[in-house]
């Protein structure tokens, strides 16, 4: 497994408690829409989510590389395939991501590389046509 460097996102933003944060409020937030929690297989028990999601974000933004050893690819659009992802369900992902980001804090500059690259993550894994909310 590759580990940070001082010069990445990850290092920046404070490495992993800050994406332990993240991670634990977004699902917070998850876990009270009734229209997301539906799509998690494991229903409440999101665990293995969280993980693959905090690993999947410290890799993305230059941190450890233990996604890819454990999953390999990211192939993030075929992974979320089975699920339909419409307009509402972005939206929904977004404001659960958007309250986490909040809470967190980050640096101005930080928040909005974090905050473009969900917006535009949770754009693409769009693969139902559905109503804006």
């Amino acid at each position: 497994m590759s580990t940070a460097t001082n010069d990445t996102i990850f290092a920046a933003v404070g490495g992993h408690p800050t994406f332990t944060r993240l991670v634990d409020v977004f699902y917070d937030h998850v876990s009270r829409d009734e229209v997301l929690i539906a799509m998690y297989p494991e229903g409440q028990e999101l665990a293995g989510a969280k993980h693959r999601l905090q690993t999947f974000l410290e890799q993305y933004f230059g941190g450890p590389s233990t996604y890819q050893d454990e999953r390999g690819h990211p192939r993030l659009r075929m992974r979320h395939f089975p699920y339909p992802i419409d307009f509402s369900a972005r939206d929904r992902w977004l404001r659960c991501m958007r309250a986490a980001l909040d809470d967190v804090a980050l640096p101005p500059l930080y928040e909005e590389v974090f905050w473009d690259y969900f917006q535009r993550a949770a754009t693409a894994m769009v693969n139902t046509a559905g109503h804006e909310v």
